[in-house]
């Protein structure tokens, strides 16, 4: 029986699970995971008319959202950070200047966050129409963030689909040596590496895209729709972060 336990408590999934735990972006992903599983269910539950059972979901929605904003207190100040680090590296200035502006506006974005999370915690008293107002100005800036993070996707993918075809073995190469034909594979690689980056984050920015759009009014797309959005982005950064903590 003990051995059979330890099998289980000691298995390296449980491991793994436990390193990704760790981490605060891993909480953060796996509790926007419930959080938007719950809106959609809450909506599916509405919709069928268990207000009960639909209630009990949106309140854990809530308290995630809540929960999530706490997580995010200090995020301001890293995308300040790396937007600066962004200003100071080499690199197409098109991408560049893009990369800084999705940064500032996520700084915005989590700093009115803080205030929305402060309000919600009855720290400081906001009047409903200012709370309204500070809601949707965060959701102005997260929009914004998506934006450039959405163009910046689509030059740097068209950047990087050209720099995979010039790296493709042919004539153009011509006759190289060992040290030169390795070095050509290992930059191609990378390139194909950046290249599944660059599809991925596209894919969660054109989904998550809806999110904020409708927080400020730009559509009317229903909570079940935004619940599902919002799951999928949230398991692909998940996804992302497990391989970035477990190396696979």
């Amino acid at each position: 029986m003990a051995t059979a336990a330890s099998q289980v408590i000691l298995h390296p999934l449980v491991s793994q699970g436990l390193k990704f735990g760790s981490t605060t972006l891993g909480r953060d992903k796996t509790y926007r995971a419930v959080q938007y599983f719950a809106r959609f269910f809450a909506w599916y539950l509405l919709n069928k008319g268990d207000k009960l059972d639909a209630a009990r979901w949106n309140a854990l929605k809530s308290h995630l959202g809540t929960a999530r904003k706490l997580l995010r207190l200090g995020k301001p100040i890293e995308h300040l950070q790396s937007a600066l680090r962004t200003s100071l590296a080499s690199g197409p200035a098109a991408e560049q200047i893009l990369a800084i502006g999705r940064q500032i506006a996520y700084f915005g974005y989590l700093s009115y966050d803080a205030v929305i999370w402060a309000n919600a915690i009855k720290f400081i008293n906001l009047d409903p129409e200012t709370a309204k107002r500070v809601s949707k100005t965060s959701s102005r800036f997260w929009l914004a963030g998506i934006l450039f993070s959405l163009v910046n996707g689509v030059i740097k993918t068209a950047r990087l689909a050209s720099e995979a075809k010039r790296l493709q073995p042919g004539k153009s190469w011509g006759e190289k040596d060992v040290a030169e034909e390795t070095q050509r594979e290992t930059r191609l690689n990378a390139v194909k590496a950046a290249q599944v980056a660059a599809r991925r984050q596209f894919t969660i920015d054109i989904l998550d895209v809806w999110l904020p759009a409708t927080g400020v009014g730009l559509t009317n797309l229903n909570e079940g729709t935004l619940g599902i959005f919002g799951l999928i982005t949230s398991i692909l950064g998940m996804q992302a972060q497990w391989k970035a903590v477990n190396g696979k």
